[in-house]
């Protein structure tokens, strides 16, 4: 059962996805300007993403998930999905009002209704960074605004109101890692030098750029499956890393980060050394 919302990501604007039987579409309607008053709709229980952190690159569209919860004023059900308009969104460094315009959207969801009134919504959201991305500070807490309409027969708007539910959503820059250990093979006994880089999604230039942290030199012996921190290195202010271990025996040399309050995890590729 499909039903939900299609959006052009370059406008923002939102368009409406025919809905199978059943199911309910929330509208987003063309509104004349806003007039404050109660609407008597309400949306609850927002999460998104699993309550999780969502980690965006500088290429790759993000769809995490969103479920919420509308409930409805007396004369409006889901059998009528025209007369209303209720949605998350996210914002941050504005108000809920005006955040809508600017904020990140649902990309699309669907609505059963589980008690006279009351639907139980689920969907994704729609993040594409090279559009609605454009400020590296928008590695931060997003809140969750809500926009409520309802409208009058002839659809035209009757009221309108814009709220902040309970709860945040953390955005982070995708972090990556690079590794390299050599000389390669090298004789038991001397000295490898492990190098690395640390990089994370840079919004504003729409690539990957160095960035200043710990990372963890973690080893795996061939044969083995599990990988133990070896020593905790801090890269410089382009992310670059270097230290320098004694060869004992064969094995697979990795690079891991565990990213910050702006910055999604990172763990490189394992680089194997012969040691002879």
């Amino acid at each position: 059962m499909n039903a939900g919302r299609s959006r052009s990501p370059k406008s923002g604007r939102t368009g409406v996805v025919a809905a199978v039987a059943g199911a309910v579409v929330l509208t987003a309607l063309t509104a004349p300007p806003a007039q404050a008053a109660p609407t008597g709709l309400a949306v609850t229980d927002v999460v998104v993403n699993k309550g999780k952190p969502i980690v965006v690159g500088t290429s790759d569209i993000k769809q995490p998930s969103i479920t919420f919860r509308i409930t409805f004023p007396p004369g409006y059900t889901t059998e009528k999905p025209l007369m209303y308009d209720a949605y998350p969104f996210l914002y941050h460094g504005t108000t809920a009002a005006k955040g809508e315009r600017g904020g990140l959207r649902v990309g699309g969801w669907v609505c059963y209704e589980t008690v006279a009134r009351s639907a139980r919504c689920e969907g994704t959201m729609f993040i594409d960074p090279r559009y609605d991305l454009d400020a590296n500070n928008d590695a931060t807490q997003w809140k969750i605004g809500l926009a409520l309409r309802l409208y009058k027969t002839d659809g035209q708007l009757k009221a309108e109101e814009f709220k902040t539910a309970p709860g945040t959503v953390q955005l982070k820059r995708w972090g990556k890692a690079t590794v390299n250990a050599s000389p390669e093979p090298v004789k038991k006994g001397k000295k490898l030098t492990v190098t690395g880089k640390l990089t994370r999604a840079d919004w504003a230039k729409h690539t990957y750029t160095g960035v200043a942290g710990s990372a963890r030199l973690q080893f795996r012996k061939k044969g083995s499956s599990a990988y133990t921190t070896v020593k905790t290195v801090k890269s410089n202010s382009t992310g670059a890393l270097k230290t320098s271990v004694t060869a004992s025996v064969d094995g697979y040399w990795r690079w891991t980060h565990n990213g910050s309050s702006t910055t999604g995890p990172a763990t490189s590729s394992a680089d194997y050394v012969d040691v002879r």
